[in-house]
């Protein structure tokens, strides 16, 4: 258990082990959780430690990291996949209920609750990183801990069998990228956490294969690039211009400022119909186009039909420009409008029943 320091919580921390087959070398570490970015470091950790990549990797069937368990063809996440891509290492899970496909590592797994965590069971740990402090060191005194029916320890029989034939690690170090499977929105976006992306407005209805790092977001076609953005934090629209429609290009100059400004001129009514047009939709952009047919309407009525107009729709839950002018077109924005009449309704009436009826 970690203990943050702040608050008092509890939290429970997961130990990651992993082991070389051949001289039983073995690697341990705390994380926080077992997402799939955690676990992911963890196995680069590991190998970093083990200073090489061996051809084969037997992991654990864990749900963030296979995403299909199958006995014959489990299917890896796709990140899981660019991993071992990334590592040049074959990733072949443990069939599912078959500890024996792993039996190595099981071992370790005890053998790591025996000489490491046993000995950790009755010290308070405020942080991961104090933890993992303690598990090093005794797992350096785990690896060189004397076999007991074998000649030397682990540490010796990795420098003699598995480290000769370890693969090199990569020139650059391991950067978690969250791949995701999206479809292009009606308005040429894709959408990735809170924020919205977009693509060339001919791919609307595809599927396309997201890819998102820390600081990117990558999209592909049939495995092809067909667009890239600096990667947002927070919710909003990230639009290159090149991706609309020429038609959605001629209101780039636009913004939802410039049109309130126009709409407030007209009148307070107008104001209101073209601010519900820019909220309502996700993206603002959706609405410029029937904003600017609104008031480009002040150029065929006088400024007062168009806002009584406006005012009808607001009231009547109207937001379809053709609605606006219907009601300009059958004048009815010059009809006499109703008056509201508060009608009092008699208290006191020969068909009117008391409260002492309903009992």
């Amino acid at each position: 258990p970690i203990i943050d320091a702040a608050s008092g919580e509890i939290r429970q921390a997961q130990i990651f082990v992993g082991t070389l087959g051949a001289s039983n070398y073995t690697y341990a570490e705390a994380t926080a959780g077992q997402t799939l970015p955690e676990w992911l470091a963890s196995q680069s950790r590991m190998l970093e430690f083990f200073g090489g990549c061996p051809e084969i990797i037997v992991p654990d069937n864990l749900k963030s990291g296979v995403s299909k368990p199958c006995r014959y063809d489990p299917d890896l996440n796709p990140s899981y996949q660019q991993w071992a891509a990334h590592y040049q290492v074959a990733v072949i899970p443990a069939r599912p209920y078959k500890p024996k496909d792993k039996a190595k590592v099981e071992v370790a797994v005890q053998i790591v609750e025996r000489w490491i965590l046993a000995k950790l069971r009755r010290q308070t740990f405020f942080s991961l990183a104090e933890l993992n402090h303690c598990i090093a060191s005794l797992l350096n005194d785990l690896n060189h801990r004397s076999f007991k029916q074998l000649p030397g320890n682990r540490q010796q029989a990795f420098e003699q069998l598995d480290k000769p034939v370890l693969q090199p690690l990569p020139a650059n170090p391991y950067s978690y990228v969250d791949i995701k499977t999206v479809k292009v929105n009606i308005d040429y976006h894709v959408q990735y956490r809170q924020h919205q992306y977009s693509v060339p407005h001919q791919y609307v209805g595809e599927y396309l294969q997201l890819h998102a790092s820390e600081t990117l977001i990558s999209l592909y076609f049939n495995g092809q690039p067909i667009a890239s953005h600096p990667r947002a934090h927070r919710s909003g629209t990230t639009t290159l211009p090149a991706h609309m429609p020429v038609r959605h290009q001629k209101h780039q100059k636009w913004s939802p400022g410039r049109l309130k400004n126009w709409a407030k001129d007209i009148g307070s009514e107008v104001l209101t119909w073209v601010d519900y047009q820019l909220t309502s939709k996700a993206h603002p952009e959706q609405a410029y186009r029937v904003c600017l047919g609104l008031l480009n309407l002040s150029r065929e009525y006088p400024p007062e039909r168009l806002d009584k107009a406006c005012k009808i729709a607001n009231v009547q839950r109207l937001y379809r420009l053709k609605q606006i002018k219907s009601i300009l077109q059958s004048n009815r924005d010059q009809l006499p409008q109703q008056l509201d009449i508060d009608i009092q309704l008699p208290q006191i009436h020969e068909n009117i029943r008391g409260p002492r009826d309903y009992h």
